[in-house]
């Protein structure tokens, strides 16, 4: 009864709870090793693509661009963003349940164990299938089995979230749940939501094909069930990065929320509106008519609303809080913001980077505009703006409180400025890199595509100043990368010891909250019935009029 006492009045004492904090820190861990391996795979691809350097026979290009993309957009932004929203749900909510914990534990286990297999299958060269793994291209089914760990320990993290914030729902009648932990609820239904997806598709369609027991696969079906996983995973560690938009930098920069029903409009708008985007992937794709095509048009352009509503919101906040400082003028303002500060700058230029990331997007959404850019190194470009900006540079900014609030430690003077400076570098890389592919992208080069002049085609010759710069930015980036690794590894091992603010934002004086945005049940049925009546039809479409179906094929 002693020790639990004494473990009490430390974690009171401290302001984290130090067994969620440690099962926090392990997430933390992995999603920045995952960032400095991604990182390395990163440069390779680089300058390959510039034509500086020729891959071996025993580590080609399409290994490398395998683990690059499975490193950093499941693993990294994956395991920050259960590490940061069970932080999130350990303050706001009192601390995690034992099984809560337990299941994040597992969860964690498990994930890495598949995270494991998958690298493995990777870098033995038995699964070149890129992030998209596509049939008909098979890998070894033990990378198959690989991912289905990892989904298990997300279901795990997901069902632990919900039975936390059940519990304080229990516990709390009628309050409303803390702002932090309602966007942790509205991701973690997202992702259980898009697991299902790509669960059915490896458990169903590809193992028993990869194992042999079925001869062919149907090809359009597996696409489509793996892009209502993609497209949506994707949008969730932007959810992720948009939390701490909403929620953190008000509180950095010594401001208040914008609008607390509002900002929850905006997470149920994202959870009921997010997994019908998908087939914008699809959406050059044969097989699917154009009706369905031209409804999931209008359903990812949908996804649109809550970001305006974003944009407007966040400058709103800034202005307001600038304007109370004593700022004048029109542009006033912007003068009584911290730019010195990581925590605010790297965040704020990743909310920058959203408006050309998103209008972007809106160009893949568009069939005519789509046709131009389609398979292109356009894409990449727009890859590298949304998560490569919008959502690792938020995750950066985050890391410079988070960490030192969950290890007892304080951010300091050389470490923010080395952090600015880091900013500063990733900042110019992307948007160096960024440039040149969507520039070359417009002139037809290809994505996916290991360096080749198409025996020095004209046209192939015109892209090489731009693959150069696309080297020169993998460069800088993993300069960037190294600096991130040690910050993040410094700020939980050996920075000097001290007390840091979890920073959440207080409401606005007056701002009362309608309680019917805590009715998740409504929002999760509303959500199945959209995600219904996107996907039920053209499925159901695709199994009774299957095509043959396609034999297993080795590309590498």
């Amino acid at each position: 009864m002693s020790a639990q006492t004494l473990k009490d009045k430390t974690n009171e004492v401290l302001g984290v709870n130090l067994e969620d904090a440690k099962l926090t820190k392990s997430y933390l861990l992995v999603a920045f090793i995952a960032l400095l391996l991604g990182g390395l795979f990163g440069l390779l691809q680089g300058i390959n693509r510039a034509g500086l350097i020729e891959l071996p026979t025993w580590l080609n290009y399409y290994q490398v661009l395998t683990a690059h993309g499975l490193l950093l957009i499941v693993v990294f932004s994956g395991f920050f963003m259960i590490g940061y929203f069970y932080s999130g749900l350990s303050h706001t909510l009192g601390g995690l349940l034992p099984k809560v914990r337990k299941l994040g534990w597992i969860g964690y286990g498990l994930s890495m164990f598949g995270t494991v297999l998958v690298v493995i299958m990777v870098l033995m060269n038995e699964a070149s299938v890129l992030f998209t793994f596509y049939p008909p291209m098979k890998a070894n089914p033990i990378f198959y089995f690989g991912l289905v760990f990892v989904v298990l320990g997300i279901w795990a993290c997901c069902f632990g979230a919900f039975i936390q914030v059940a519990n304080w729902r229990k516990e709390n009648k009628g309050q409303h749940l803390p702002i932090l932990s309602f966007f942790a609820t509205g991701a973690f239904i997202l992702l259980l939501a898009c697991t299902l997806f790509v669960a059915v598709e490896v458990l169903f369609l590809i193992l028993p094909w990869s194992l042999g027991w079925v001869d062919t696969i149907n090809v359009m079906l597996a696409r489509t069930l793996f892009w209502a996983f993609g497209h949506t995973a994707v949008n969730i560690w932007y959810m992720t990065a948009v939390s701490a938009w909403y929620v953190i930098v008000p509180r950095v920069i010594g401001g208040t929320l914008w609008n607390d029903t509002l900002t929850r409009v905006v997470v149920v708008a994202l959870v009921i509106m997010n997994i019908t985007g998908g087939f914008h992937h699809q959406i050059v794709d044969p097989g699917i008519s154009d009706t369905i095509k031209y409804m999931h048009v209008f359903m990812s352009l949908a996804i649109g609303f809550p970001s305006l509503m974003t944009a407007y919101a966040l400058f709103v906040v800034m202005e307001r809080t600038g304007r109370r400082k004593g700022g004048k003028g029109v542009f006033g303002w912007l003068k009584k913001l911290p730019w010195g500060d990581v925590r605010f700058l790297a965040p704020f230029i990743a909310m920058l980077a959203f408006a050309p990331a998103g209008a972007g997007g809106i160009a893949q959404t568009t069939f005519q505009l789509n046709s131009v850019v389609h398979n292109t190194m356009w894409v990449v470009g727009h890859f590298h703006l949304t998560l490569g900006m919008s959502v690792a540079m938020t995750f950066f900014g985050i890391s410079y409180w988070l960490i030192p609030y969950l290890s007892g430690r304080v951010l300091t003077p050389a470490i923010n400025k080395l952090g600015v400076i880091q900013t500063i570098i990733w900042s110019g890389a992307m948007i160096l890199m960024a440039f040149a592919m969507h520039t070359a992208g417009l002139f037809g080069s290809p994505r996916r595509t290991s360096y080749t002049t198409y025996g020095d085609h004209a046209a192939a010759l015109g892209w090489d100043p731009y693959m150069m710069l696309i080297g020169i930015g993998a460069v800088l980036l993993l300069i960037g990368v190294l600096i991130q690794f040690y910050v993040v590894i410094n700020l939980m091992f050996f920075a000097p010891k001290g007390q840091t603010e979890f920073p959440i934002a207080p409401k606005e004086p007056g701002d009362v909250t309608g309680y019917w945005t805590e009715r998740w049940g409504v929002w999760v049925v509303l959500m199945i019935i959209v995600v219904a009546m996107a996907y039920v039809v053209p499925i159901v479409d695709m199994i009774v009029n299957a095509p043959p179906g396609s034999p297993p094929f080795r590309t590498w």
